[in-house]
Formats: structure tokens, C-alpha cells, sequence
């Protein structure tokens, strides 16, 4: 138990030395992509490999001295010896997983298998040599330190500094980096009026997509007259293909939980709630593991660190409502009720949480806090642009060569993270567009590509950062089908409590299915540019001002592929079944008759060794012909 500031301290030099003790590393990643790919078993044999040799690893930390596995101390005469196998948190890049680091060396293996190990144990580890043929190559060069691998040299990684460096189960890693050393600057050295300023300096906005001014609304909790006034972290993050918080949850959450202290004691609030979706049992796990910590510790609960100052951190599980991720369906989701928006005023600074006046952020935002508390205001607005400053992490998926977790400072242009970091669209395929801040968020095309990503810079293109979700898309994505899928996600996860939303998005939805089944009209176009404008205009919450954004920005970008769609029943990329056209080439049938005996519906017919024939009439578009003909002769126009 940590009593004062200089247990604390001491405790933290004490965990540095331990970690600078080591003589080697080997950090596994244990975020939820690599353990889905198997690095639980990578972890199991390192660990095997390092006691059958002998040697003397830690595996175990608790809140002061690091251990050994076999609950010891390591012993002096090993101490040449010692090493540590981790459970790391995400590395970021996903594509390559699972990953593994190797520490001094900074060696990057990728795509490690179990049987690897052998290798990289008796090639790395005794020899400090490292295996060629796991690490990372571009262009004919191979990096052996991850730091050099421009997937990482192009990025400013703050906010995801540790994840991937430090075993994120453990109070004595995060302490090792410097942990809660931002927490005691705070309790003694500052007062909370300070610290609300130093945060309102700083233009710290909300990273969970509105972007609203994080030191402002601490100062509207800190001034209101009730006293009972609690700290909530919005961990629910809904967008598909968005995985940002959680790898913070997974891979650093005592830097989310520092920055929620802080808080609660900046605006006196001596309670905290952390709403974390259900689907995300590897965060909530961590999470559980990390209060308990800092709970023995002393850095969680009554008076900590001996200062008088008290507070309490709760988990509460989300059903997977896309809905509460908005503040005052989040609250009431946790209260108990049913998650739905309410009309505003009062707002969640005056009536929050049971009525409370409450501080709401997301994980990225209260991971932010600690870093500026130690540095100052004003380092953290020398990074980014002037309206938007400090970093962004982006969850990139979808076409795109590097898919995974990066962070870049605010003001980064999509070119720069598509091509230089992302190294380019897969298969040398085109750039089309791509969809950012989920189904809150808009599209960005071609012409967008030097556009600076920051919250101002987009408002003006009609999107938003929103969470840090980028799609990407080449040239064979039908755009018109990407707003479908989305105002379908939109439509189910609608609350339903205004009608807008409600009876708005059902009615676009059914205009998007008869276009991309062929039914649609001109007149559909006109209403669907009606009705999300409506919707924009009078949905109760914020999920159902921006629920059409993504039909309305493709409709602005894209219209021709709409118009193509309706007039010409075609879709020029295949993906809407419906209008596609099978043909088969004269010159490439053999007339071996697959297609026809495999046609549901007799559509084929032909002679055999003669070229057959699809009658279009009859076709139902089912794709069996395609994948059935041995010769590629049949294709899709």
C-alpha cells in the first residue's frame, strides 16, 4: 500500500530499475486480433522455452517489487540471465499479427507462428541475433527495429506510447514508464483549480467525436452548486471498424484511469463509471485487473496517497446499443434505465449522471490528461494545428495494404495516412473515397486526399472524425451500397424515441434497397436527399442529426453512380446482385455444359463443345455459373 507521495516514488524507481534490470524482453502482443491468431499459445512456449533453460524470467508484477515465475525474486547470480515474456497490448499493426518485440533490440517479428518460437528464442534471445525471415520487408528491405518501419516512423504515438511496450496486466509496468506520476504532480503540487485551467490551456477536445472543448466542460461541473458530482468514461464505441479505445482499455488502461482521477479530483467529483461495451470481455477483463491494482496500491479508493482525496472507480457492461454512445442515453443506460436520449437542457455538466453534474469524455480523451498534466499546455498545443492540437488515433481498415491502429497528430492529411503510412490501396487498385467517423461521419474522396484531418478542417466538407474509424475504399466499392449498409446499421440501432429517426431512416433505408435491387426512381433520389436533410435537421440526439450523412454525402459525390443505378439499371462494380448481367465468352467456353447442369433455373442453355448461351429473362442472378465454369468464361458486366 502506497501511503505518500514518496512511496509513490519509490515504487516507481524501484519498478524502473526491476524493468532496466532485465536483460532481455519478449513482448507478445495480447490484444483481442493476435489472440484470435494464436498469440496465447506464442506466450505459453516462450514461457516454456525461457524455464527450460534455466534461465530467470519474470512473468508475475504486483503493485512494488517484480517477481519471478516461481513467485521469487530474481537471484543475483542470474541477474546476467534475467528476462521478462509479456502480455502486451496491441502493437497497431493488425495486418502483420500476431506480433512480437524483442527488447533491447527493438526487433519486430511478424506473422509468428508457435512453432517460431524455437527459433526465436535460440536465435534472439541467447545470441541476440535476429531471425531474418520474421521481420518486416518493403521494397526489397528488411527492418529489424520496429521504430524503423515506416508504419511506425510516419506516426507520433502518445496516447498509444505503451501499448505493445509494457505488459498491460501489470501496476509495475505502467509505474516503470513513469505511471501516475502525472496523478501525484496533481494531488500536491496543483490545485484543481489549476488543473482545470491547465486543461482548458491545453484545447484538449473530446476524441469521441464531437470535438467539444474537455477544459470547458470541466469548468461547468467544477462551478455548479451540488457537490455530489461523478466522473464517466464513455468506453462503448459503437462504430464498426473502430477499435481505438478499446486497444487503449486492453494495452494501457491505467493511463485512461490516471486521467479519471485527475478528474474527479479537478472537479470534486468522488466517484467514477466506466460504461465499456459487453463485446469487449478483454477490456472489462484488464480493466477489473488494473482498478484492483491500483486499489491495493493505495492509488484508488480512501484517502489516496495520504492526501485526504477519495475515489471510487465502477464498471458497468453496455448491451452493445449503438444509441449509448451519446452522454444522456449512456448515463441513463447506466442508471439502469432504458439507454435513450432525452431533450437537453439541462445538459450532463448540470444533470448528468442521477442527476448529477457529471464529466463525460471517452478513453482517447482521458488518456490525453495525464501527458498534459506533466508537460504543460503548452507542449501539447505545439503538436497538431492551432484549432485542433494534440494527436488522433485512427482505426484504418478496408482497402488498404496496412490495416491497424495508428496515431498521428491532428492535421495529417488522408494522403499521408493512406500511402505512407497505410502503404497504399491493396492489389494497386485505385483510390475512391473513404468513409470516416462511422455511420456519424461522411466520405472523403479523391479531391479530399490533402485535406487536413482535424475537426474544423472536416466540418466544412460535411463530415467528422467522429470516434477515428477510416474505411478505405478502391475503385471497385459501390458507393451506393456502402450508404445502404450503413443507414441499415443506423436504422437498426435507432432508439426509436423521435420520429424522425425512427420512421426516417426505415423510409431511406427502403429507398436504398429498391435502388440496389433495381426498382429504384428519380423521384427516390430527390426524396432521399429530402428526407436526410429533415432528419439533420430535427432528430433529438446527436447519432440522429449525423445518421444520414452518409447518403447525403455520397448522393454529393457520387450521384452519378446513383442515377446509374436507377436509369440504367447497372451498377459498374458488380457489387448490387441485382443488376448484375451474366455472360458467357464465346471464346473462352468449351461448351463442357457445368453451367447449365448447375442452373437453378434452366437459364443456360447450349450444345456440347459448342459456346452456350445465358437467357437474361430467365437469370436470377445467383452467381453459380461464375463460380461453377473450370474455364473463367463466364463474367459479369
Amino acid at each position: 500500500m502506497l501511503k505518500s507521495r514518496q512511496d509513490l516514488i519509490d515504487a516507481r524507481n524501484q519498478a524502473k530499475a526491476a524493468m532496466e534490470n532485465e536483460k532481455f524482453r519478449i513482448l507478445i502482443c495480447a490484444g483481442t486480433g493476435c489472440l484470435a491468431g494464436g498469440s496465447a499459445k506464442i506466450y505459453d512456449k516462450m514461457c516454456q522455452l525461457v524455464k527450460d533453460a534455466g534461465l530467470d524470467v519474470n512473468v508475475e508484477f504486483g503493485a512494488g517489487v517484480a517477481h519471478g515465475a516461481n513467485g521469487e525474486c530474481p537471484s543475483h547470480e542470474n541477474a546476467d540471465k534475467a528476462g521478462g515474456v509479456k502480455k502486451s497490448g496491441c502493437h497497431g499493426f493488425c495486418e502483420m499479427g500476431p506480433l512480437v518485440r524483442i527488447e533491447p533490440y527493438n526487433f519486430l517479428y511478424i506473422k509468428v507462428k508457435e512453432e517460431d518460437c524455437e527459433e526465436i528464442f535460440n536465435t534472439t534471445i541467447l545470441k541476440g541475433e535476429p531471425v531474418e525471415r520474421l521481420l518486416y520487408e518493403m521494397d526489397g528491405v528488411k527492418y529489424k527495429a520496429q521504430e524503423d518501419i515506416p508504419f511506425y516512423a510516419k506516426q507520433t504515438r502518445l496516447v498509444l506510447k505503451n501499448c505493445g511496450h509494457i505488459d498491460s496486466e501489470h501496476l509495475n509496468e505502467y509505474l516503470a514508464v513513469g505511471g501516475y506520476s502525472a496523478l501525484e504532480k496533481a494531488l500536491f503540487d496543483m490545485t484543481p483549480d489549476e488543473i482545470i485551467n491547465e486543461i482548458y490551456e491545453s484545447d484538449l477536445r473530446g476524441r469521441g467525436g464531437g470535438g467539444f472543448q474537455t477544459g470547458y466542460k470541466w469548468k461547468q461541473v467544477a462551478r455548479q452548486e451540488e457537490k455530489i458530482r461523478y466522473v464517466v468514461c464513455n468506453g462503448d464505441e459503437g462504430d464498426p471498424g473502430a477499435f481505438m479505445d478499446r486497444s487503449v482499455m486492453e494495452g494501457d488502461p491505467h493511463k485512461m484511469i490516471e486521467g479519471m482521477i485527475i478528474a474527479g479530483y479537478a472537479v470534486g467529483a468522488q466517484e467514477g463509471y466506466i460504461y465499456v461495451r459487453a463485446e469487449y470481455p478483454l477490456a472489462i477483463s484488464r480493466l477489473k485487473i488494473a482498478i484492483a491494482q491500483a486499489e491495493e496500491a493505495g492509488l484508488l479508493g480512501d484517502d489516496i496517497l495520504g492526501t485526504g482525496y477519495s475515489f471510487k472507480l465502477h464498471i458497468n457492461r453496455g448491451a452493445g446499443a449503438f444509441v449509448c454512445g451519446e452522454g444522456s442515453a449512456l448515463t441513463a443506460s447506466i442508471e439502469g434505465e432504458r439507454g435513450m436520449p432525452r431533450t437537453k437542457p439541462p445538459r450532463t455538466v448540470e444533470q448528468g449522471l442521477f442527476a448529477k453534474p457529471t464529466v463525460l469524455n471517452n478513453v482517447e480523451t482521458y488518456a490525453n490528461v495525464p501527458m498534459i498534466i506533466t508537460n504543460g499546455a503548452q507542449w501539447y498545443k505545439g503538436i497538431g494545428t492551432e484549432g485542433s492540437p494534440g494527436t488522433k488515433a485512427f482505426a484504418v481498415t478496408g482497402s488498404i495494404n496496412n490495416t491497424g491502429l495508428i496515431e498521428v497528430p491532428m492535421g495529417t492529411t488522408l494522403r499521408e495516412i493512406v500511402y505512407e503510412i497505410g502503404g497504399g490501396i491493396k492489389n494497386g487498385k485505385d483510390f475512391k473515397a473513404v468513409q470516416i467517423g462511422g455511420p456519424s461521419g461522411g466520405c472523403l474522396i479523391g479531391n479530399h486526399l490533402d485535406v487536413p484531418l482535424d475537426f474544423d478542417s472536416l466540418k466544412k466538407m460535411g463530415a467528422m472524425i467522429g470516434s477515428g474509424g477510416l474505411v478505405i475504399m478502391d475503385e471497385d466499392t459501390c458507393m451506393v451500397e456502402v450508404a445502404r449498409f450503413f443507414m441499415n446499421f443506423t436504422q437498426n440501432e435507432s432508439c426509436g424515441k423521435c420520429i424522425p429517426c425512427r420512421e426516417g431512416t426505415k423510409r431511406m433505408l427502403e429507398i436504398l434497397e429498391d435502388i440496389v435491387a433495381g426498382r429504384g426512381t428519380m423521384e427516390q433520389l430527390d426524396m432521399l436527399q429530402e428526407l436526410g436533410e429533415a432528419i439533420t435537421d430535427t432528430a433529438l440526439c446527436g447519432l440522429g442529426k449525423s445518421a444520414a450523412l452518409p447518403v447525403l454525402s455520397t448522393l454529393k459525390l457520387f450521384r452519378d453512380e446513383y442515377v446509374e443505378h436507377v436509369v440504367d439499371k447497372k451498377c459498374r462494380t458488380g457489387n448490387c446482385q441485382a443488376l448484375r448481367t451474366y455472360k458467357i465468352d464465346p471464346e473462352k467456353c468449351k461448351g463442357c455444359s457445368k453451367c447449365a447442369r448447375n442452373c437453378p433455373v434452366s437459364a443456360i442453355s447450349g450444345e456440347i463443345r459448342s459456346p452456350y448461351t445465358i437467357d437474361s429473362s430467365k437469370c436470377i442472378k445467383c452467381g453459380a455459373c461464375e463460380s461453377d465454369c473450370p474455364f473463367g468464361a463466364i463474367t459479369i458486366e
